[in-house]
């Protein structure tokens, strides 16, 4: 695989010729780059007017490289040819450099040249690009590789040093400017001789022809170039290779993206997310890239109003600054209700809020690196988790965040800075273990847990935020605006219709469906379990009325219609002829769920078959509940303007190893929660296993 270089553009704020006399004094030796043992001109020549001058030089090069490496390969030093073309009049200097040693196996191109600024005649460019091809060394051609552009970058960096070095040299001995080249008077007869030498095409008389090819031609400072000085300043500092990685990718974007070309601070955070492996970074930037125009994510924060109800409930806003100059962004995670934020706006929603806080976040740090002068990439975040509890690790609401990480972390790689926990409850290592999986190991490690009060002390927020920036209810200073979150009133949730309506940025496998319960007309969902031990999980939350939820197995198959294994049908489906206790046996006690309760449970099945999730109208005292109405009792239910009980639920099959640990069992409200271990039927003969937690 061929290895490739390329420098961005270092300005020297000298003029051209000062540069060229500093450039001179590097031959034939140069003590401040040890690896450079000496050089030998070859050939030279001038043109008649002495407005070009070729020199080809042979430069010879200590190698750097393990002592085993330098014995196999049988030599101590190698060899480069370079060809220099200086033309004082048009100021420039071209240069092309080609290995000689082991030529046959390793081939090493290098192109350099030194311009004038395209925008200040007295400061000088200077831009660089490299290739390396190892077809074959003796089985060394990793290592080999390794080492070679390790050392290349090396000496980039040393030789823009080596060139301060020797300007300052020059002005410290009083050579602070050079005149201008200007012609000096030629005899007619080699008038027609002039031009000949500065063709390149005409240089073979006076040595190997060049190969620069458009090279050849004076380099300018054009939209497509990166100014180091500006890299430095803008990006931060980068090694010569971050660089030549940047300014590759940037190329590439350039050649092949159709739309708007991302900023390099951009193009930077997907570079450090893969480690500036150009390869890898490249198809992250391109799928990104992709996702973006496909979902017009560009226009976010033109387009996005978020709800109502997101402004009032969603805990979250921007709030200063953090001690370096990061953007803050405060999020009351405790304080707010997810479950009924999902269920009241969708998850759509949801997602494009959080996208839309990323966006505003890079906007904030483009702003904050030009108010600070000084390169801030990233931002901070405050997550506040008092008031977390167990409501929020309900199995939906968990996946829906990993869902939201997992498409933060493909597309706003290396935009947090750092996340300051704050009041982490003895619940938060169940969450953390939970998500921290599918969070990249570099956005880890910028994570800072503090449990109880100690992050007001020492070593805590005082580190990493100014006093008077910590907001007041965390003991600090600052009236913080952020909203306070809540309940969010479940009058206030969509119905299935409304959430199928919702433009989606991916397709959900889990969503929840509505249910309306009339009296002798309950509500079902049929469960296939091919497995003989696997784990039935359900959430749900009663909009209107009372309910009874029970849940039943049966070795028989209700009429299910035509549906694939494994999947489920939901409606009334225990047949009227059925007997408890024969066709079908109860696995869980009734539950009495009274209205606006939220219920989360799981059952362990032991056995497969059929599992019948069940919610009829709860009867008053005195009355007699009928579990399997007949066909006249259904039918007075659905034209009876009595009652009718409403509900929002969503039930999943897991596999019981992916169960184990996952939450899914733990409850959702705001109350307490209790185990259940009712006792099947003496009818079930123990098929199946209860292990199920609900709140009530």
């Amino acid at each position: 695989m061929v290895q490739r270089y390329q420098s961005p553009v270092r300005v020297y704020k000298y003029p051209f010729e000062l540069v060229m006399a500093a450039y001179e004094k590097r031959f034939p030796t140069c003590p401040q780059i040890p690896v450079f043992l000496g050089s030998e001109v070859l050939r030279e020549s001038r043109s008649p007017d002495g407005a070009v001058h070729v020199v080809e030089r042979s430069c010879r090069l200590r190698v750097d490289a393990p002592r085993l490496l330098r014995k196999i390969a049988g030599v101590e030093h190698v060899v480069f040819v370079q060809t220099n073309i200086l033309n004082w009049k048009e100021r420039t200097l071209l240069i092309e450099a080609h290995n000689e040693t082991f030529a046959n196996r390793v081939v090493v191109n290098e192109h350099c040249s030194y311009t004038v600024h395209p925008e200040n005649e007295d400061w000088t460019c200077f831009e660089q690009s490299a290739s390396l091809d190892i077809r074959s060394f003796f089985g060394f051609e990793n290592a080999l590789e390794k080492i070679a552009m390790k050392q290349y970058t090396a000496n980039v960096k040393r030789g823009k040093e080596v060139i301060e070095h020797y300007l300052n040299e020059l002005i410290s001995q009083g050579t602070s400017h050079i005149p201008r080249w200007t012609p000096a008077p030629v005899r007619e007869e080699d008038a027609r001789n002039q031009a000949g030498p500065r063709d390149p095409s005409s240089l073979e008389a006076h040595g190997p022809r060049s190969t620069l090819g458009p090279a050849l031609e004076a380099v300018s400072m054009d939209g497509d170039k990166l100014d180091a000085d500006y890299i430095e300043r803008c990006l931060g500092h980068l090694t010569p290779m971050q660089e030549s990685c940047l300014i590759q990718l940037r190329h590439w974007l350039q050649e092949t993206h159709k739309g708007k070309i991302p900023k390099d601070e951009h193009i930077l955070r997907f570079l450090r997310a893969r480690d500036f492996h150009l390869d890898k970074a490249r198809e992250m930037l391109r799928q990104s890239l992709s996702w973006r125009k496909q979902h017009q994510v560009d226009l976010l924060l033109q387009t996005w109003q978020p709800p109502a109800l997101l402004e009032e409930f969603y805990a979250g806003g921007w709030h200063y600054q953090d001690i370096d100059g990061r953007p803050l962004y405060i999020l009351r995670l405790g304080q707010m209700d997810t479950k009924g934020l999902m269920k009241a706006v969708g998850e759509e929603a949801l997602l494009r809020h959080v996208l839309s806080v990323n966006e505003e976040g890079q906007k904030r740090c483009e702003g904050s690196t030009r108010q600070l002068g000084r390169p801030i990439s990233s931002w901070t975040c405050l997550l506040d988790l008092e008031g977390l509890n167990m409501r929020h690790l309900w199995r939906p609401g968990v996946k829906a965040l990993l869902r939201m990480i997992e498409v933060v972390e493909d597309n706003y790689p290396e935009t947090l800075g750092r996340l300051l926990i704050v009041r982490a409850p003895r619940v938060f290592p169940v969450l953390w273990t939970l998500i921290s999986p599918f969070i990249n190991e570099n956005t880890r490690r910028k994570f800072l847990i503090y449990s109880g009060s100690n992050y007001q002390g020492p070593g805590g927020l005082v580190d990493y935020l100014d006093r008077e920036v910590i907001p007041d209810f965390l003991g600090g200073e600052s009236v913080c605006n952020v909203p306070e979150g809540g309940l969010v009133p479940k009058s206030l949730y969509m119905t299935e219709e409304e959430q199928e309506h919702t433009d989606q940025l991916w397709q959900w496998s889990e969503t929840y469906h509505s249910a309306s319960v009339l009296r002798g007309a309950p509500h079902e969902v049929a469960m296939e379990i091919l497995e003989g031990e696997s784990v039935i999980t359900w959430d749900f939350d009663i909009l209107r009325g009372d309910v009874v939820f029970s849940l039943y197995h049966t070795k028989q198959v209700p009429r299910l219609g035509a549906r694939e294994p494994g999947t489920r049908a939901s409606g009334q489906l225990i047949d009227k002829g059925w007997v408890l206790g024969r066709d079908y046996s109860r696995v869980e006690a009734p539950l009495v769920c009274r209205e606006g309760e939220s219920i989360q449970g799981s059952h362990v099945t032991r056995w497969p078959g059929v599992y019948l999730l069940q919610w009829q109208m709860h009867s008053p005292p005195g009355s007699v509940a009928c579990s399997l109405p007949g066909v006249d009792d259904v039918l007075t239910a659905l034209h009876s303007p009595g009652p009718k009980c409403k509900l929002l639920y969503y039930c999943e099959v897991l596999a019981s190893e992916d169960f184990r640990g996952s939450m899914s069992s733990l409850e959702s409200c705001t109350s307490g929660f209790s185990q259940l271990s009712a006792a099947t039927s003496s009818s079930s003969s123990g098929q199946s296993h209860s292990s199920s937690l609900v709140s009530r």
